[in-house]
């Protein structure tokens, strides 16, 4: 079939998790493709708003979804009512017999669901229960439906991922329930991507669910470790502790993670069961995607943007792998991602921005950082007996800086000459650590804006112990900084004025 015989596709939960990933995947395969959401506001920062139709509308409104459902050939089911308040089960099957009749009525041709993996019997948790209910109420709505079921979906940004992810960083020992030791089968969002495209392409008899899975079956402690290593940690001691329960062990999640109760609580109670594929019939319709189903530790670093040409980023702008299915997008919540540490600040300056660009690319070595010149000294001694490169490297010029080039116990790793400085450390911390400085002219021409900022990513609960001990230090030494940078410009431009040699001591 080609891109231009390829049904109108809508997309429901667009500015979810999954969906903000697969609407960039259904463009690129051809498809024409219109999203619905409540708040046309919610796109407003997405790259790929421009490329699409957008409808407003409320699934639990079905007044509002005729017009969105019109001409539509393949419709995407990616919403849930999970952490909304009230009892989700209940809205999430209401909703889905409001798509199912609208989809009847319009005339659709195919629906592709995302569900969850679930055991074949026996009780399930509210959020597993809710899945299922949500998949046999599209199956039997007499549109040929695909209801792809998946279990821990791995990616930056996804809730169980990021529960993984915040747990092992924060803990260095893992007290846990028993749910520890049960079995998943975690797949990879570009897996999971690569179903939902096809699934709108299978023969139009094809009415059933399908259970969709990566290579590996583990144990979630096993996953936890897994992630430990990929992401330079040492493995997690992880002591399962038959008295807690679920209620309990979400509010411990809710403690330690940014994760929020109202979701903590759902997936927690699920992860009492083992959620493993019990079948593979999906390969009969869709074969394996080139070079196989992406096994687990992959999949991670994958996640944390770790693989781009085989090397490991070291650019906190461009961390991840771009234009891949780990990359953020405006949607994805706050607490989804690296956790990093910031601090910002921002001087006005009489200083031309040429004068105030000559003291940020002078600093270091002879001329110093500006501030507490005992204090960088004793970071520097610090770092030289836990065998860091410490202060004494200098700097190989004392007025011009290169791409690449070590400074004191940084290393140069973007300069836009004129206007920005991107500096990497290099000595002994246990995170990433970066300072930025940039001269921004202003905008009448007269002065400029000197803006800095330190960012940090933490490793483990070491790094995070480490920023907020060197906190209190950060506004006399960062301050310092950022008065003493502008004012040694606001002479130089003073100097050099009079008729004077401009300096930057």
């Amino acid at each position: 079939m080609t891109s231009s015989e390829l049904p109108l596709a809508l997309v429901t939960g667009a500015t979810g998790y999954v969906g903000g990933r697969l609407v960039p995947r259904l463009i690129e395969a051809g498809y024409r493709v219109r999203v619905l959401v409540r708040s046309p506001l919610k796109l407003r920062d997405v790259p790929w708003a421009p490329d699409v139709e957008v409808a407003t509308g409320d699934l639990d409104d079905p007044a509002t979804l005729v017009d969105a459902f019109d001409g539509v050939g393949v419709l995407y089911y990616l919403v849930h009512s999970m952490g909304r308040p009230g009892h989700f089960r209940e809205q999430e099957g209401q909703a889905a017999r409001n798509v199912a009749a609208a989809a009847a009525s319009a005339g659709v041709d195919r629906i592709v669901y995302l569900g969850g993996l679930h055991p074949a019997e026996g009780r399930l948790s509210e959020h597993l229960e809710s899945r299922k209910l949500v998949g046999d109420i599209l199956i039997a709505s007499g549109v040929p439906t695909v209801a792809l079921q998946a279990g821990v979906i791995i990616g930056s940004g996804s809730t169980s991922f990021e529960m993984v992810r915040h747990l092992t960083e924060v803990l260095p020992y893992m007290p846990a329930p028993r749910w520890v030791r049960n079995k998943i089968q975690p797949i990879a969002i570009r897996d999971v991507l690569y179903y939902l495209v096809h699934a709108a392409s299978v023969p139009a008899d094809v009415n059933r669910t399908f259970d969709i899975g990566g290579p590996d079956v583990l144990r979630y402690g096993q996953m936890m470790n897994g992630y430990a290593l990929e992401a330079g940690l040492k493995q997690r001691p992880i002591a399962s502790l038959p008295v807690m329960t679920p209620w309990l062990a979400s509010q411990w999640v809710n403690l330690v993670t940014p994760i929020p109760r109202s979701l903590a609580v759902p997936i927690i109670a699920s992860l009492q069961f083992d959620c493993v594929a019990h079948e593979d019939d999906i390969r009969e319709l869709i074969p394996d995607p080139d070079g196989g189903l992406t096994p687990y530790r992959r999949s991670v670093r994958l996640a944390l943007g770790r693989m781009k040409s085989g090397q490991v980023e070291t650019s906190w702008q461009n961390a991840v792998v771009q234009g891949a299915a780990s990359d953020p997008l405006p949607s994805d919540p706050e607490w989804a991602g690296h956790t990093v540490f910031l601090d910002t600040k921002r001087r006005v300056t009489t200083a031309p921005s040429d004068a105030l660009w000559s003291v940020i690319e002078g600093i270091g070595g002879e001329n110093g950082w500006y501030s507490f010149p005992v204090a960088w000294a004793a970071r520097g001694w610090m770092d030289k007996l836990v065998g860091g490169v410490g202060l004494r490297r200098g700097r190989r010029s004392q007025t011009e800086l290169h791409t690449g080039d070590a400074l004191d116990f940084w290393r140069v790793e973007t300069i836009e000459r004129g206007s920005l400085l991107r500096l990497r450390a290099e000595m002994k911390v246990p995170g990433l650590a970066w300072l930025e400085m940039r001269s921004t002219p202003a905008a009448n021409g007269e002065g400029s804006f000197y803006d800095q900022r330190a960012v940090f990513f933490p490793r483990g609960l070491g790094g995070r112990l480490y920023w907020f001990a060197i906190l209190p230090f950060h506004g006399v030494i960062f301050n310092g900084m950022a008065n003493r940078i502008t004012a040694t410009a606001e002479k130089a431009a003073q100097a050099q004025g009079n008729g004077a040699p401009a300096t930057a001591k």
